[in-house]
């Protein structure tokens, strides 16, 4: 259907209570709930990856290579390995075991945990294990900020990566505190790399370690990944002619054959399906549906925060 689509899109003023009260109303008559979580998301629980955490985090890198956010970063070309890792093992650290400053993921936790619910999320920051939700209901299709896998990759499988990362960042000065969480203590600045013997190399072929995105076809698509895509078929093929809203969280067009387009076709298909959408400045659907779509144009942590009221 995306190939010749008309959309109809939220009124940017006005209606807001009256679309918030549709969806909740939604919800109480939803057979099945599927979450579709987008990097709009995690910006609306606070990961920004500019600002005031990118200064906290990176800003002597920043003063050396002028790069001023945590995404342009990753892609810059490190010299060495060492150094690679010393901005890498940051980053995994602070976007996937701290968990997130704002309160959106516990809220939409505390909206669904007692429905049959499902998350399909482009997102690699963990949030939603870290909030509560069952991780048989996750499937994190682009990754995981938390497994190394093999660059090359020689094999298909992917390693916990959380004691190299706290490795790493002690080995650059920064200490646990009281709360468990790793700081960097007052006064102190960290080293900008790594001792060579905590790069992390392959234990099958010996080349180094990547982090499991999928930024290019070296992707590896492990056994968990399978089994949780697995979980997502049967779910589908279990609710595909029940009352089921498709709740759309801060998804952009980026990757939309992944989320938003599945969702489309799914309640194209399903007289009985409803699709949300909460993204402000995008909320959209297609003509087809307008009348199975509540389209919310506001801020995703406010909306979720007033369903739990």
């Amino acid at each position: 259907m995306e190939g010749t689509l008309r959309l109809v899109s939220a009124p940017r003023e006005g209606s807001l209570s009256e679309q918030v009260e549709r969806l909740r109303r939604a919800l109480d008559e939803a057979d099945a709930v599927v979450i579709g979580a987008g990097a709009g998301l995690s910006t609306a629980a606070g990961f920004t990856y500019g600002g005031d955490r990118f200064t906290k985090w990176f800003g002597d890198f920043a003063d050396r290579y002028g790069f001023t956010d945590m995404y342009s970063g990753g892609f810059y070309p490190f010299d060495t390995f060492e150094e690679y890792w010393a901005f890498w093992s940051r980053n995994i650290y602070c976007n996937r075991y701290l968990p997130a400053p704002g309160s959106v993921y516990a809220d939409l936790f505390g909206v669904v945990r007692n429905r049959d619910y499902f998350v399909l999320t482009t997102n690699v920051d963990h949030q939603f294990q870290i909030a509560g939700f069952d991780k048989h209901r996750l499937f994190y299709t682009q990754g995981d900020y938390g497994l190394f896998q093999c660059s090359e990759p020689c094999h298909a499988k992917t390693y916990d990566n959380e004691a190299a990362v706290c490795a790493m960042l002690k080995a650059q000065g920064y200490v646990k505190g009281a709360d468990g969480a790793y700081e960097l203590p007052e006064g102190v600045r960290p080293l900008m790399e790594v001792p060579s013997d905590l790069v992390p190399h392959c234990p099958v072929c010996g080349k180094p370690m990547s982090t499991n995105l999928r930024i290019d076809n070296t992707f590896v698509e492990d056994e968990g990944w399978h089994r949780a895509a697995e979980r997502w078929a049967d779910f589908q093929r279990r609710h595909e002619r029940t009352r089921t809203l498709y709740l759309e969280l801060g998804v952009g067009y980026n990757t939309p054959a992944i989320i938003k387009f599945p969702f489309w076709r799914a309640t194209a298909n399903n007289p009985l399906a409803t699709y949300v959408c909460v993204n402000r400045g995008e909320a959209a659907a297609p003509v087809d549906i307008e009348r199975q779509s509540i389209l919310i144009n506001a801020d995703i942590a406010s909306v979720i925060s007033t369903l739990t009221a």
